[in-house]
């Protein structure tokens, strides 16, 4: 059964692009109800229009509060029958109330290695810190920021000295395989919640899994069309 989303997006929309095109190959079941962002005239909107999909913008510039946009942006989410709220570079907090309202369905994805940086500038932290590896993460949201169960996670090598638009070319790439592979599981019904734990159930009947060596490291293993 596909997942109905919704996905929240501030920019480029570059994660969704990747969403909508592993969807439109038949790889991954998701009914996209519906694109929004926060900012008028963000690139994702133009995707959206491209693709066919229903989008709009409510500025969050235009409330008086977090807590009321969040107010607006979940009923009309519901609205559009979202039941999966997707973020997919959506730079702003989410409320309590906002997550409440989509208790356990919302996920996130963060262009690090968490639990190591947190936080807006992922990817510029980890490259002043000198790390080998970084990368990024798919989790599910909580309210402290980056904090939610991990769902998957991909390591991508850092060379000392690369500047930093090189190095996020390369972990974005990895976002855009590895979030449409969490959505797809998530479809499929085979992600459970244990806690902090997040278990995935095997495929039936088994698919097959590509393999974690080389320059990347990505666990769990990708599929196969991903």
């Amino acid at each position: 059964m596909a997942l109905n989303i919704g996905i929240l997006a501030s920019g480029s929309g570059t994660n969704a692009q990747a969403m909508i095109d592993k969807a439109a190959a038949g790889l991954l079941d998701v009914d996209i109800r519906l694109v929004c962002s926060n900012r008028p005239g963000a690139g994702v909107l133009e995707r959206a229009r491209a693709a066919g999909l229903p989008h709009l913008t409510i500025d969050h510039t235009t409330f008086a509060s977090r807590a009321a946009y969040d107010r607006e942006l979940a009923a009309t989410l519901r609205s559009h029958g979202v039941e999966w709220v997707v973020l997919a570079g959506y730079m702003r907090l989410l409320t309590s109330d906002f997550l409440a309202a989509f208790d356990g369905q919302v996920v996130n994805i963060h262009p690090a290695i968490l639990p190591s940086f947190p936080g807006a500038h992922g990817g510029p932290d980890a490259l002043a810190y000198g790390v080998k590896l970084t990368g990024c993460t798919v989790h599910f949201v909580e309210e402290a920021m980056d904090s939610g169960p991990i769902i998957i996670q991909a390591a991508v090598p850092v060379t000392a000295g690369e500047e930093l638009e090189n190095l996020m070319a390369r972990v974005h790439r990895m976002e855009h395989r590895i979030y449409p592979q969490a959505l797809q599981w998530l479809a499929e019904g085979r992600i459970q919640r244990k806690g902090r734990q997040v278990h995935l159930a095997p495929a039936s009947p088994a698919r097959p899994t590509l393999s974690p060596d080389g320059p990347w490291l990505v666990w769990p293993p990708l599929e196969e069309g991903f």
